[in-house]
């Protein structure tokens, strides 16, 4: 009975989620020629407050947040994620704002969907041609530091099963460095309740833990990204149920 009550919950989430998302998006490809960019972010980011919630209340999902101080209070810098599933590109766009992603640029061919994330110009990578992407994120990310976004990277490069963490790159400790901001760790467990592939939403506790801004000053890109590794390691077992 519960195992039915949850794909019934799954069901009644995809399909507000399809129609919400899609539907919005088409509002906003009408809406934005009229925008600033920083208008259409402010704009945008209300379908990212409504998936939440409706994952929340919809799926039985509850968030338990730690570590919002650690978020800079009087300037931007680099977040870097774990990636597990469509939730977190949604709900880091609420944590934090305004939140550029280097993300593939395959999404930018979603109709609708893909058109309207084109048009909050994102930092859309080629994963075939790495040394292209590093160079893209490299300028491109300074570029929009420097115009006051944050920038959010997923160093696994991929989505992950759920409590499993790959390869960190050294993208965002790169681009933190060059361009004198902090770095910013996050986990997160959200593949537990929203998995990459999976089609049930699983009810329960969905932790979220930013760690301390690493400070560049000092140091180098390579310090700093050992230093994230380290909180990472640290703290992997404070999300994860299966560390």
């Amino acid at each position: 009975m519960r195992t039915f009550v949850i794909w019934l919950r799954s069901l009644l989430f995809l399909i507000v989620f399809c129609i919400a998302v899609f539907g919005f998006s088409a509002l906003c490809l009408l809406v934005f020629p009229f925008l600033s960019l920083r208008k259409r972010f402010r704009f945008g980011i209300c379908i990212n407050h409504f998936v939440t919630w409706w994952f929340s209340f919809c799926c039985g999902v509850r968030y338990q947040i730690e570590g919002k101080e650690n978020l800079p209070k009087d300037g931007n810098g680099v977040l870097i994620s774990n990636h597990q599933s469509e939730w977190e590109t949604f709900y880091l766009q609420v944590v934090v704002f305004p939140l550029c992603t280097v993300l593939k640029k395959e999404l930018l061919r979603i109709p609708l969907f893909g058109w309207a994330l084109a048009m909050v110009k994102p930092i859309a990578i080629d994963r075939n041609k790495k040394a292209n992407a590093l160079k893209q994120v490299a300028e491109q990310g300074v570029a929009k530091l420097k115009q006051g976004f944050w920038v959010l990277i997923f160093p696994e490069g991929t989505r992950m099963e759920a409590g499993q963490l790959g390869k960190y790159s050294k993208t965002g400790a790169l681009l933190a460095a060059k361009a004198g901001k902090p770095l910013v760790p996050l986990l997160h467990n959200g593949g537990e309740h929203w998995p990459k592939n999976g089609f049930m939403k699983k009810p329960g506790v969905l932790k979220v833990v930013i760690g301390p801004a690493i400070d560049p000053e000092g140091k180098s890109a390579a310090e700093m990204h050992e230093a994230s590794i380290q909180w990472i390691e640290a703290n992997r077992g404070r999300v994860f149920d299966r560390s």
